[in-house]
């Protein structure tokens, strides 16, 4: 599993203002949109394209556009709805699947209430959106699942990421999927943070993203 971590001034600078226990709702969610586009940037370098002839007003010429099927892009319920205007900004026709996925705080495990997700996913690209990886088995399970229905090329898009996160969720990985599976894993983040505290939450971190974007816990 590949990690990319987004090293870019305008990156550290819309983070540092999310981290602001002083932002409020509001200015959290507007952020996040941004920070979301400019990590989508990064995220779809690879995201697969096909030549294709057209006719500017002059003479006919080689353009690019996205193959079919298009990508699928997957937020995590609830607070990965707030990624999602800043990565369909880039990919305005890929499709929307949803994942609800909630981490158990005295377990610390994740439990799947929502799946609205194709049961076949055979040659697709998937970006999952999840804001805060950090113990790392809500996303882990989320991309086994797409990766157990064919996926292929599965990119997180997360805001934060904790180290024991990173090596939690390649080591479930490894564990449960065939060593022949195939698909291609990426997590693109805008910062690997120092540690987790004892109940979890990532440090410094930005507190709880769903109860920051939405105003309630």
């Amino acid at each position: 599993m590949e990690t990319l971590v987004v090293d870019h001034p305008l990156v550290a600078h819309k983070l540092t203002t999310l981290r602001d226990v002083r932002t409020d709702s509001p200015t959290f969610r507007r952020l996040t949109d941004e920070l979301v586009t400019l990590l989508a940037y990064e995220a779809t370098r690879d995201v697969r394209v096909t030549d294709v002839t057209i006719r500017t007003p002059l003479v006919e010429t080689t353009g690019t556009q996205l193959t079919r099927p298009t990508p699928l892009v997957v937020p995590i319920l609830r607070a990965g709805l707030g990624m999602l205007d800043g990565m369909t900004r880039l990919l305005p026709t890929a499709e929307v699947g949803f994942l609800g996925m909630a981490r158990d705080e005295d377990t610390l495990q994740p439990a799947t209430y929502a799946d609205r997700l194709p049961q076949d996913l055979s040659g697709r690209q998937c970006y999952v959106l999840d804001p805060m990886l950090a113990t790392g088995g809500t996303l882990a399970a989320a991309l086994k699942l797409l990766v157990d229905r064919g996926a292929d090329h599965i990119t997180a898009i997360c805001l934060l990421a904790a180290p024991e996160g990173l090596v939690a969720v390649e080591q479930k990985l490894s564990e449960t999927l065939a060593p022949d599976h195939g698909a291609t894993l990426r997590v693109v983040t805008a910062a690997v943070d120092e540690r987790l505290d004892e109940n979890g939450f990532i440090l410094p971190g930005l507190g709880d993203a769903g109860d920051r974007l939405y105003g309630c816990a």
